[in-house]
């Protein structure tokens, strides 16, 4: 009956699935472009981080959430990680390490054709003093001679020994279900952290925003710098069914407004219509996509911006 205490035949039932059940955090480790948003998107089968020709497109620890078996596999894309010069540069790096270090396995991804360049050096140092299994992953192998894929693993491992080397092709799926499978055997027991059905903890309102700022680079990737942010200002069920959603695009200055907006709003009306489509796939009904386009001078230096972004606000 409902309401009677359950039995103790019940609770132990209760730990033998959760002692079944595996849970961990995965930080994917990279030079900026490498792929690990498509990676992200692959492993989790669906599109949770946003994939853009730009670097520096993911901003903070969005985490995919996978299932394998009985395993769920939360993923931290973080930001790439490179040379910081501006306020937001450092606000992302800071945030990659720390998403490292706090993860129970680390994969770093290096693209094949690139091999182990200035960034991949990098990268190599300062993973030496993250005391966490790691992996390496070598992304865009269908791009690269066997030869030389089996050379740039030998040096790798040769400047820091990794658990276990995968092979794959992030765009194509090519290696990545023997990914997730050792990902998946190497997390500890424990319950599940977040609903079965859920593939991302970013609020609907955050993924929507991410879309519409992958839209703008797509459409403006050589006119619009980072200092463009996308914000959804509301969220409303629509009358006969569906969402109302409003944006805010906000540039540092009036000229990048004008690009935004383009020759009689057409730019803003082709990057609202792409963002649209995108969020009618993803949540399975009607939408309606309102954006603005305001100039805000100097977003990059206000704490309030970097706190929506998930991001900590560099003192310096």
């Amino acid at each position: 009956m409902p309401d009677s205490d359950p039995s103790p035949d019940s609770h132990h039932a209760d730990a033998t699935a959760t002692a079944q059940t595996r849970c961990g955090f995965v930080a994917l480790i990279g030079a900026p472009n490498v792929g690990k948003s498509t990676l992200t998107n692959q492993l989790v089968g669906s599109k949770v981080s946003i994939v853009s020709r730009k670097v520096q497109t993911t901003r903070a620890l969005i985490r995919g959430i996978v299932i394998a078996d009985k395993t769920q596999i939360i993923l931290v894309d973080t930001p790439g990680i490179f040379a910081p010069k501006r306020r937001l540069d450092r606000a992302m790096v800071s945030t990659a390490w720390s998403g490292a270090h706090d993860a129970d396995l680390v994969c770093l991804l290096i693209d094949a054709r690139k091999g182990l360049d200035d960034e991949a050096l990098v990268l190599l140092d300062k993973l030496a003093g993250v005391a966490r299994p790691k992996f390496l992953v070598i992304n865009k192998i269908d791009l690269v001679l066997r030869e030389k894929l089996l050379a740039l693993v030998a040096a790798v491992n040769a400047k820091m020994p990794f658990e276990e080397t995968f092979m794959v092709s992030a765009l194509s799926g090519d290696g990545v279900e023997r990914l997730r499978a050792q990902l998946a055997a190497r997390l500890p027991p424990g319950p599940f952290l977040y609903p079965e059905d859920q593939m991302s903890d970013a609020p609907m309102r955050q993924l929507a925003a991410e879309i519409t700022r992958e839209k703008i680079y797509a459409k403006l990737h050589q006119e619009i710098p980072y200092q463009s942010t996308v914000e959804t200002e509301s969220w409303k069920d629509a009358r006969g069914g569906g969402v109302r959603i409003e944006q805010t695009i906000y540039v540092e200055r009036e000229s990048q407004r004008k690009i935004v907006l383009g020759e009689g709003g057409q730019t803003l009306k082709a990057i609202g219509s792409a963002a649209r489509r995108e969020l009618m796939d993803i949540l399975e009904a009607p939408v309606h996509l309102f954006l603005f386009v305001k100039v805000r001078e100097g977003w990059g230096d206000d704490p309030e911006r970097y706190r929506e972004m998930g991001l900590e606000f560099p003192k310096n």
